[in-house]
This record gives structure tokens, C-alpha cells and sequence, in this order.
């Protein structure tokens, strides 16, 4: 990195390398943490610069807490027998804030991407097999991205879970709620036709 000793042009680099982040938001929060208070300041850099040492990946479902296994594994109120396999952690949270499953997660951490280097023999199948012969899952509901890696590991899981004889489902995809047709995608659209249901 060469900044030529400026600490703002590197914060600006670092935070523009964050999803979302452009050189324009990155250069506006490097201004505002400058120009606001400096505890502020202080305590965002050391909690950014701990994390990683405070938060570990739950040993059940693979989510991120500061526990050996999250709360969410722990809530005995929560259903061992249906399981929703998501990629990533923030998935699982998008669910959770739609407050209609009671089940548990199990957050891959990855999609099949031959592309990317991630091929059956790289794909993490292994520890989601365990979890359902050991916790006697009887539904796994698979909620990958509508994306083809997306796709493409929801198909491989259902022909591995159906081997192992379990009953598998996927979410159904639709036009959004207050979305407008004439922007919706074909496939959407399509997939939306496909699973229709009587009112």
C-alpha cells in the first residue's frame, strides 16, 4: 500500500475494500470518524481489531458467537428436527427477522463454484451429513441464493439429503412484496408462475 504516509488515503483504501463500500462512502466515513469524537474513534478500532479473536463460528450450525455454540442452538424451544441450510451467516439472520421459522440453521459458509475453486470434492458436505444423522433432522429446507451457485448447490444437496433419506425442500422465489412486474427478471417471474398457489 503506498499512501505516501497519508493515514487518510489508508483508511480510505481499507474501507473501500468492503462489500458495498465505494471510494466515495469510503472517504465519507474516514471523514466522519476523523471529525467525530475520539472515543468514538478509539473503541470502533479496537472492536474491529478484537473480533477476531472474540468471535468464533458456532461448533453446531457455524454462525458467529463468542460461545462454543450460539443461542440459537442452545433455545431448546427451537425445533432439532427441521433445519434450514443457508450460505452465509447473514441469511440465517434475513430469516430470523421474518420471525416464521422455529427450526435450527446450518450456515455453509460457501457454494459450489467450480469457477472459484469450489468443486464437490472442496464443498463443506461432510459436516452437514454428521449434524443430520446425529441431531435425527427429518426436513432440511435449503435456502441457497437464486444465483446459479446458488442453485447448483441446492441441487446437490437435495440428491445427497435424499440419499441419506431425508426429506428436503427448498424456498420458494418470487416477485418481491411491492415490487413492480415490469422490473421482476424472467426467471422470477417464471419461478413465480411455477409456484403459484390457490386464494
Amino acid at each position: 500500500m503506498t499512501d505516501g504516509g497519508d493515514p487518510i488515503q489508508a483508511l480510505v483504501r481499507l474501507l473501500s475494500r468492503l462489500p458495498g463500500v465505494g471510494e466515495k462512502s469510503a472517504r465519507r466515513i474516514a471523514y466522519h470518524v476523523l471529525g467525530g469524537d475520539p472515543e468514538y474513534a478509539r473503541t470502533l478500532g479496537e472492536a474491529i481489531a478484537t473480533m477476531s479473536q472474540r468471535v468464533r463460528r458456532c461448533e453446531s450450525c457455524g454462525a458467529y458467537t463468542t460461545r462454543a455454540r450460539c443461542a440459537l442452538c442452545d433455545d431448546p424451544r427451537r425445533s432439532a428436527e427441521l433445519l434450514c441450510v443457508v450460505a452465509r451467516p447473514m441469511d440465517a439472520d434475513a430469516v430470523e427477522r421474518a420471525r416464521v421459522f422455529q427450526g435450527r440453521y446450518h450456515i455453509l459458509h460457501a457454494l459450489l463454484d467450480p469457477l472459484g475453486g469450489v468443486g464437490p470434492a472442496e464443498f463443506p458436505l461432510q459436516p452437514l451429513l454428521e449434524r443430520v444423522a446425529r441431531e435425527g433432522v427429518r426436513e432440511v429446507i435449503l435456502a441457497t441464493p437464486p444465483t446459479v451457485e446458488g442453485e447448483a448447490t441446492a441441487l446437490y444437496l437435495a440428491e445427497c439429503l435424499h440419499a441419506a433419506g431425508v426429506a428436503v425442500s427448498r424456498i420458494a422465489s418470487g416477485v418481491p412484496h411491492g415490487g413492480d412486474l415490469e422490473f421482476t427478471d424472467p426467471i422470477t417471474l417464471g419461478r413465480a408462475m411455477e409456484g403459484r398457489r390457490s386464494v
